[in-house]
Parts: structure tokens; sequence; C-alpha cells
């Protein structure tokens, strides 16, 4: 069973990593991440990191005051859910590794680096919704079959919080 739900949660991840209205698809990651505690660690510190860095970037090229204090929160949320991470693999008596971008996290910050005002705000706010969908997914799964307590512990206090950015994201789309 376990193996079953990161098998659909890790399949949502991939087909996530498409893009809206044509654009080519961002290439699938590279290196498919067992359900074990340091994958988990592993790609939920790219993910924070992804969201950091683009939100960095967000915060010098968005043309919405919206999504500037989005990006905002997104900075100051996704430090936190580092930290907890990095302190629950501690307490899981694992040293986590430094948080390192996926190629096609690269090739999404690469994307925004080159765009300005309403065309960065269109595609930060498409690729959020991609990154938060699959941090949901990868968080959920975690909570529920992860192979490490404290780590299953700081993937369900990130829960509620991915879902609320979701939220947020979908009133900055309609918006």
């Amino acid at each position: 069973m376990r193996s079953m739900v990161w098998s659909a949660a890790f399949a949502a991840m991939g087909l996530a990593a498409g893009t809206a209205g044509g654009q080519q698809a961002a290439p699938a990651p590279s290196n498919r991440v067992t359900p074990d505690a340091l994958g988990f660690v592993a790609v939920a510190g790219a993910s924070d990191l992804y969201e950091i860095q683009s939100s960095q970037l967000a915060q010098q090229k968005a043309g919405a005051d919206s999504v500037r204090q989005f990006a905002a929160m997104m900075i100051e949320h996704h430090m936190m859910t580092t930290k907890e991470v990095t302190k629950a693999a501690r307490a899981a008596g694992l040293t986590p590794p430094p948080p390192v971008l996926e190629p096609r996290q690269q090739a999404m910050i690469d994307e925004l680096r080159g765009l300005d005002g309403e065309a960065f705000d269109a595609a930060y706010v498409r690729q959020q919704r991609m990154a938060h969908d699959e941090a949901l997914a990868l968080h959920t799964g975690y909570a529920k079959d992860g192979d490490k307590a404290p780590l299953r512990a700081a993937a369900a206090k990130a829960v509620p919080i991915v879902r609320r950015h979701i939220e947020r994201l979908r009133s900055l789309s309609s918006g």
C-alpha cells in the first residue's frame, strides 16, 4: 500500500511538470525519489529552495503588488518549513543534505529571470501552482506513509500551510 501511495504521489508530481499555454514542458525530474526519509528531505528541501529563490525574483520583477506580497509570504513560510524539516531530520538521527534545486526547478527560475511585469506575474503564478500541487502531494504522502516519525510530523504540519498557499494562488489567478 505504501508503495502504491508513493507511486501515485510521484506520478502526480511528474504530471504537474507540464506547463500551460502550449509552452514546452519542463523536463521531468531526473532522479525519482524513493519514499525514504532522506529522499523526502531532499525533495522537500529542493521545493522550498525553489519557492524561496523564485519568490526573491518576484519581489524584484513582479508587476502586481499582490504578487510581491504573496512572494514575501512564500519566503517567510518556506524558510520556516525548511527549518522544520531540518530539525525533524536531525531528531530522526539523520544529517540532512543542503537543499539543491532539481534541473527542472533551475529551468523554471531561468524562465522567470527573463520576464518582467505582467508576463512575470503570469509565469510566476503558474509555476507556483504547479510547485504547490507537487509539495502538497509530497507532504501528504510522507505524512501518511513516511518511514520516520519526526519527519511525518513535520510533513503533516506543512500540509495546511501548503493548502493555504494554494487557496491564495487561486485568488491571485482570478484577481
